[in-house]
C-alpha cells in the first residue's frame, strides 16, 4: 500500500509540554484522530479504543495487517476489569509489581473491546505505561487507547518524534514531541491465557525477574 493512496492530512507536531497539549489531544483522540506520544518504551501512535472508525483508521495508516490485534494502554491497573474478563489473581501481583512499567499482559476481553482491537480474537493486551503522560491523556479521553509503535508495519519502531514523522506524517492528526523515548524497546509481554504463562515477546521486564511471579 502506497503513500498516496491516504487522502493527506495536516499533522501537527506539538511540544508535550506546551500549554493544553494534553487537551487537543484529548479532543483530537475524542474526534475519531490519531494520536502518536512517547510513552516509556517507544512513541506510540494511538485512538479511542471504542471508536470503531479510528480502530480502522489506525491500521489502515500503519498497514498493519487485520488479523494483528493492537494493544490498550490504561491509565491504572484498575481499569483493566473494564476490558478484561477472568482476570486471575496472577495478573494482579503482576500489576502491583511491574505497572507502571513494560510489561504487557494478555487476558481475556471483556465484550466491551471490539473485535477490531483483537482481530477477531478472544484476548487482549493490556499495559499500564511508566509516563505520566500517556495515563493523564487516557483519563482525559475516558477510555483505554488502542495503541501500537508509531511506525509502519514491519519497520523499527521510533524512539523520537522526528522518526514518528518520517514515518507518518500526513497521515495522522497529532504528535506530541517529548523527547526521546527512555528505553527505546518494545514491553514485553506476557500471556496468561495459557499455563504455565508464555512470553510471547521479551523486553524490558526479564523473564528472570518473571520466574518469581509465573514458576
Amino acid at each position: 500500500m502506497h503513500r498516496d493512496s491516504f487522502p493527506e492530512v495536516i499533522t501537527i507536531r506539538l511540544s508535550a509540554e506546551a500549554p493544553n497539549a494534553l487537551q487537543q489531544a484529548a479532543e483530537a483522540l475524542r474526534r475519531g484522530g490519531l494520536v502518536a506520544f512517547p510513552t516509556d518504551t517507544v512513541y506510540g501512535v494511538g485512538v479511542h479504543a471504542f471508536l470503531l472508525e479510528a480502530v480502522a483508521r489506525l491500521y489502515q495508516v500503519k498497514e498493519r495487517p487485520a488479523d494483528r490485534a493492537i494493544p490498550l494502554l490504561l491509565p491504572d491497573a484498575e481499569a483493566m476489569q473494564s476490558v478484561c474478563t477472568d482476570i486471575p489473581p496472577l495478573a494482579w501481583r503482576l500489576a502491583e509489581r511491574f505497572w507502571p512499567g513494560a510489561l504487557s499482559l494478555v487476558l481475556r476481553r471483556a465484550q466491551v473491546v471490539p473485535d477490531a482491537v483483537t482481530g477477531g480474537g478472544s484476548t487482549v493486551a493490556v499495559r499500564v505505561p511508566d509516563h505520566m503522560l500517556v495515563r493523564d491523556l487516557c483519563r482525559r479521553v475516558g477510555a483505554p487507547l488502542a495503541a501500537t509503535s508509531a511506525n509502519r508495519h514491519g519497520q523499527p519502531a521510533p524512539v523520537t518524534a522526528a522518526e514518528v514523522w518520517e514515518a507518518l506524517g500526513g497521515r495522522i492528526s497529532l504528535i506530541l514531541d517529548g523527547g526521546p523515548c527512555p528505553r527505546g524497546a518494545a514491553s514485553t509481554v506476557l500471556d496468561l491465557t495459557v499455563s504455565p504463562p508464555l512470553i510471547l515477546r521479551s523486553g524490558p521486564v526479564t523473564a528472570e525477574q518473571l520466574a518469581t511471579f509465573v514458576s
